[in-house]
């Protein structure tokens, strides 16, 4: 009998987990082990729930200061080499600098799931892709000055769970966004409180109210937060399931929020996918998803009256949804099956 090989997932976001959640599914039905390591985060506990995986949960970071920030990776790189030593992994991945750092310990290959262009993660570029086995990214994302380390793709993170091939969308699923009728939409607030997110702003108390005042003549929203509600947005909180939200977003009228990762979600399921924030005109996957794909679209902070101007635009659009339909097709019509990609890398790659 072959002896599994065993490989070992960090996971810091719900993201995270969504990235790698079909490709970790194959790779145990071809004799591979499994194991995460997760971080609490958002819902991430809340989708590791009942996973035939060995998972191991770490507390929240504490602190948001320079500090704690390296007290944090001290303790990750602490139990990442205790858990090595005992598993012996073939292959660490993730997007987090610790498992670069404890693969160069123990020579263990390491790669950097990555889709955000290096200048606006300098962190995990500096201390991350420069020591990686590898980084994959799609091509239109620049991780200079690391290249060399660069499995480029024509794709995109949210095409490894949401292509067609292996996202069924259910709307049995859903049934309680339904009772009042079949038109909602989605508005999501994101915590930006990253390393990365410094000094970038999103969505206020102010332009919520405006968009919801804007959206509720033509159906239902429903919110999904990162961050604390105020109390006057509270009732309009989403009440599903977290591992359910992709259905919920593929059958929305429209996603309006200051996330990347739920902005091109939404774009490659079809649903017109509004984001504002400051990272617009900043990251070459969402660049591409709004310029070559017309599936979102970016408005600066400083412009919330082109916000407004571009969600009226969409609700008054002919056949929107057919439209944003063509768009995906296309779309996915010059893009690569990035799940099998991974697949074949993690299970191929010889130490």
């Amino acid at each position: 009998m072959v002896k599994k090989k065993t490989y070992l997932f960090y996971l810091g976001h719900p993201a995270h987990y969504h990235n790698i959640s079909i490709v970790i599914r194959e790779m145990t039905t071809e004799n591979c082990n499994v194991i995460l390591v997760a971080r609490a985060k958002d819902v991430l506990f809340k989708l590791l729930e009942n996973l035939p995986y060995t998972i191991i949960f770490l507390p929240p970071k504490k602190g948001k200061n320079k500090f704690s920030l390296i007290i944090e990776v001290l303790k990750r790189q602490f139990i990442l080499a205790k858990l090595c030593i005992k598993h012996k992994p073939k292959m660490l991945i993730g997007t987090d600098i610790v498992i670069t750092h404890i693969g160069k310990l123990f020579k263990i290959p390491s790669v950097i799931l990555n889709e955000d262009d290096a200048k606006e993660v300098p962190l995990l570029a500096k201390f991350g892709f420069k020591y990686a086995t590898a980084v994959f990214s799609p091509n239109c994302c620049d991780i200079s000055p690391y290249e060399t380390k660069k499995i480029g793709y024509n794709g995109y993170h949210e095409l490894a769970y949401l292509h067609p091939n292996y996202f069924i969308p259910d709307k049995s699923k859903i049934l309680t966004l339904l009772e009042k009728g079949e038109n909602y939409f989605i508005l999501r607030f994101a915590e930006l409180t990253a390393h990365h997110d410094k000094g970038k702003k999103g969505i206020n108390l102010t332009i919520a109210k405006k968009l919801i005042e804007k959206l509720n003549p033509f159906g239902q929203v429903f919110i999904t937060s990162e961050r604390k509600l105020e109390a006057e947005l509270e009732p309009y909180r989403i009440k599903i399931h977290p591992k359910d939200m992709h259905h919920a977003l593929y059958f929305a009228k429209m996603y309006i929020g200051d996330s990347q990762t739920m902005a091109a979600e939404a774009a490659v399921l079809g649903t017109p996918s509004v984001r504002f924030n400051d990272f617009v005109g900043k990251l070459g996957y969402l660049e591409e998803l709004e310029h070559q794909h017309q599936l979102t679209f970016g408005i600066l902070t400083k412009k919330p009256e082109t916000l407004f101007t571009k969600v009226d635009e969409l609700l008054q659009m002919p056949n929107l949804a057919e439209e944003f339909r063509k768009r995906k097709e296309k779309m996915l019509h010059s893009t690569q099956d990035v799940m099998l990609l991974w697949k074949n890398y993690f299970i191929n790659t010889e130490n």
